[in-house]
């Protein structure tokens, strides 16, 4: 099945009011969007007085193939959930969700609060069978390939099952979205020996090898490319992800300082220019923005607040071929026939 195929009449709602920037990123990123999926549609959610002007210029373009959805309230970034659930119920961030539940949409994508935004698409769209959290999933560049790593936040203190959930459903978005038949599942640990880590790493290891995952036990290094999905609880995922982007900054800027030190450096720099642009187009950030919130009865991505136009459409891909090669359903399907519940004897910790 081409991509063609599996996206026609797939449709996206898009939270355009979300994120650092709004509409001046999200527009533009809807924009080339259409241009290259010709088998998807856009609904825009957001204010009318910010979003009118522009939509009807893409009507003019692209038809039917972008709608307005209004939405009277914007979640702040730095807005608690909690606040955003009571106060802004016609936030664009939740009809863009709300979108899913009502069939209008097959996916939604926002940058908005990261808080606001898992909270609201629970309590929306609720979990799947099964499924005790949903989990926050993002690929990132790993050696000679690239590697999925969930949780990166959205649970904070985890049991042994619910780490093994999280095995299943990043195997599956796998399958889905890079079509490998078989990923690699490891599990992030102190170490590759089965004896290290805590009582709940020690437990979750043994939980996976009963599944019919291709567990390939603990992992020690995320971007070693020893698996396709690398499985942790949020807290540990999040600081990995926390230092990656640090560590990429810093050495950007080193590089920059060195090149930048002399004459001779600059004209080494000079020399050194194909192989620097293309070390920094593997590793940029941007092309792997799109975190997808697993376990939820619907696809919903989340955009990195201050992304700009590439990396925002790089979050709308991630949404379309999430919708697009049925994750939702595949995640259903497993959890109701697969494997029986595992009974963790792990006290369960509710997550921040």
């Amino acid at each position: 099945m081409t991509d063609s195929e599996s996206e026609g009449s797939l449709v996206l709602a898009v939270d355009c009011m979300g994120g650092d920037h709004g509409p001046q990123v999200t527009l533009p990123a809807i924009e080339a969007f259409l241009r290259r999926r010709p088998g998807v549609s856009v609904l825009a959610v957001g204010q009318p007085e910010a979003l009118e002007a522009e939509v009807a210029r893409l009507r003019r373009r692209f038809g039917g193939r972008i709608e307005l959805a209004p939405a009277s309230q914007v979640v702040g970034m730095d807005e608690a959930p909690t606040s955003a659930m009571r106060n802004k119920k016609d936030s664009s961030l939740r009809v863009a969700i709300e979108q899913i539940k009502a069939g209008r949409a097959q996916a939604a994508v926002s940058a908005g609060n990261t808080g606001a935004l898992m909270s609201i698409a629970r309590f929306v769209l609720k979990t799947l069978p099964g499924i005790d959290r949903p989990a926050i999933a993002t690929v990132l560049p790993a050696r000679g390939s690239r590697v999925w790593v969930l949780d990166l936040g959205a649970n904070v203190d985890c049991t042994a099952e619910h780490l093994r959930q999280f095995g299943i459903m990043g195997s599956l978005l796998v399958s889905a979205v890079e079509q490998v038949e078989r990923p690699r599942v490891g599990l992030l640990n102190i170490g590759t020996e089965d004896i290290k880590g805590n009582q709940v790493v020690r437990e979750a290891a043994a939980l996976l090898r009963t599944t019919d995952l291709n567990f390939v036990g603990n992992v020690e290094d995320i971007y070693s490319g020893q698996a396709d999905v690398v499985v942790c609880d949020g807290f540990v995922g999040n600081v990995a992800l926390k230092t990656t982007e640090g560590l990429a900054q810093m050495l950007a800027l080193i590089l920059r300082e060195e090149f930048n030190r002399n004459l001779l450096t600059r004209l080494m720099g000079l020399a050194a220019y194909p192989v620097l642009k293309h070390f920094k187009a593997r590793v940029d950030p941007r092309r792997y923005n799109g975190a997808v919130l697993v376990g939820l009865r619907g696809v919903v991505v989340k955009s990195h607040g201050g992304a700009d136009a590439y990396a925002f459409g790089q979050a709308l891909d991630r949404a379309a071929e999430a919708a697009a090669h049925r994750l939702v359903e595949r995640i259903e399907q497993k959890m109701a026939g697969a494997w029986p519940r595992a009974a963790s004897p792990v006290t369960e910790v509710s997550s921040s």
